[in-house]
């Protein structure tokens, strides 16, 4: 009998034992989450309307008081443990708190900003860090890294990680954090440039997100729901270190985390991968784009993006997919793009010149986003040709106040035969460029720039380049070198 009271009494002991770590274990399940994105120290959209989200237990009680609100907000997390709401933000400059709280969580975040923010995404180009890849430099990083010291600019950056299905949350990243040369050094050069001086023109803060992985497709970038419209997808037995090359996996992995936290805009510096195919292209982004904003369910918001620079890339010819990025103008709403052709590199894929590349993405969000009407945006754009003088006439958009050149050069003319010959091209009024080769005497098609390696020499009068065009659409052209 003694015997059994001791081993009754013992059963109780781990009875009990086992009861309060239960009742542990479900406050720590009751504790409020909160999303990686949403944290001290991040920029809000100003004057809008945002969301908070995250998680806790199954319809847990959650208080919320913004410091700018004077009445605190109170709602309850649904049966599977998911709660967002709506905030209303300001315009007020001055740092902010939030305070999240429930029966086992007590939240501050602080510093937190209102300002204009903005995703930047793709693949190496937009990687390209400030401090340069190995033996490929960015242009004017040292001063730029050595003045960022910045604290209404703030940096969150996505690291690189793939998935099979659509993330909550993002498992890899870097914290919001005040730009600083500790911080700026590793960021993303292109979305750095650019939200340095957007921050320094509207004097508000800003926050710039970046979320790229050199060599990437679109296809990786794109949900299984919109991608398999285009094409068949299997990704069961695929592997996730190259994630770059698996259908869905970056927007799995990269971007579905992100929302719905709100953003003004997005930035977009991708192609290269997808170069060969420019006709699936043309299909393929514009669709990518169309379900980014379906899903963040803001209207269609301000998407610019870079057209690829010419490169040596040895097989095939890159103008036909630099036509098929220009051509998406067109297909996308609300869309700009940042014409390259006088900055690549014969021999680097990277163009050093990513404070350019930001300086053309930015005067596209200046015109169009901030309504600053004289901030000069887009190059000149091939409209029309005439037939005259045994040469041909071509006309331009977006050329207002004139045409500028050095030396016009990479200009090619043709007739029936389809068989292009080195042209002679000079400007005309200020607004036209006349092009003639003796040889073809009855000429009835123009190209420019259309190679894989060549260097823009048509510009506008702010130095905007043209892209490379062509007045033709024939498949199997031939050029006849000089």
């Amino acid at each position: 009998m003694i015997l059994k009271s001791k081993k009754m009494k013992k059963l109780k002991s781990i009875s009990v034992v086992a009861f309060v770590l239960l009742l542990f274990l479900q406050s720590i399940d009751a504790k409020v989450i909160l999303p990686a994105i949403v944290s001290s120290n991040m920029v809000l959209q100003r004057n809008t309307t945002v969301v908070l989200w995250g998680w806790a237990d199954a319809n847990e009680r959650i208080a919320i008081k913004p410091s700018w609100r004077d009445q605190e907000l109170t709602l309850e997390a649904n049966k599977e443990g998911n709660w967002r709401i709506e905030v209303k933000t300001t315009s007020s400059k001055e740092p902010q708190t939030i305070k999240i709280t429930s029966t086992a969580s007590d939240i501050t975040l602080e510093n937190v900003l209102f300002g204009e923010v903005w995703l930047c995404s793709g693949q190496s180009n937009m990687e390209q860090p400030m401090k340069g890849f190995y033996a490929q430099p960015t242009f004017h990083s040292n001063s730029a890294i050595a003045n960022s010291n910045n604290s209404n600019l703030r940096l969150f950056t996505i690291q690189k990680n793939g998935a099979k299905s659509p993330l909550n949350d993002i498992e890899k990243y870097t914290p919001w954090q005040d730009a600083s040369p500790e911080t700026v050094a590793d960021f993303s050069a292109v979305g750095y440039f650019f939200a340095r001086q957007l921050q320094e023109i509207l004097d508000v803060p800003v926050g710039i997100i970046h979320s790229s992985w050199g060599g990437s497709f679109v296809e990786a970038w794109m949900s299984k729901e919109v991608l398999r419209e285009y094409q068949e997808i299997d990704i069961e037995e695929a592997d996730l270190e190259n994630s770059r090359n698996v259908q869905t996996a970056l927007f799995n992995g990269m971007i579905n985390p992100l929302i719905p936290f709100k953003i003004k805009g997005v930035l977009w510096y991708q192609g290269e991968s997808n170069r060969h195919e420019p006709n699936q292209y043309k299909e393929l982004f514009p669709a990518m784009v169309k379900d980014w904003r379906s899903r963040w369910d803001i209207g269609d918001f301000p998407f610019y993006y870079t057209q690829i620079a010419p490169f040596n890339y040895g097989n095939g010819n890159s103008s036909y997919f630099r036509e098929a990025q220009l051509q998406c103008l067109e297909l996308i709403p609300n869309s700009g793009i940042a014409i390259t052709l006088d900055i690549g590199r014969e021999y680097f894929i990277h163009p050093p010149q990513k404070k350019e590349v930001a300086d053309r993405l930015l005067y596209n969000a200046l015109n169009q986003t901030y309504n600053y009407k004289t901030v000069d945006y887009a190059g000149p754009l091939y409209k029309s040709q005439k037939v005259e003088d045994g040469g041909i006439m071509l006309n331009f958009e977006n050329i207002e106040t004139g045409l500028f050149y050095s030396e016009l050069d990479g200009f090619e003319i043709a007739g029936e035969d389809e068989i292009f010959y080195p042209a002679e091209a000079k400007i005309s009024e200020g607004k036209y460029v006349f092009v003639k080769n003796e040889n073809v005497l009855n000429p009835i098609a123009v190209r420019y720039a259309w190679k894989n390696w060549v260097k823009g020499t048509l510009f506008d009068i702010n130095m905007l380049p043209a892209s490379s065009f062509r007045t033709d659409n024939w498949e199997d052209a031939t050029p006849i070198e000089k």
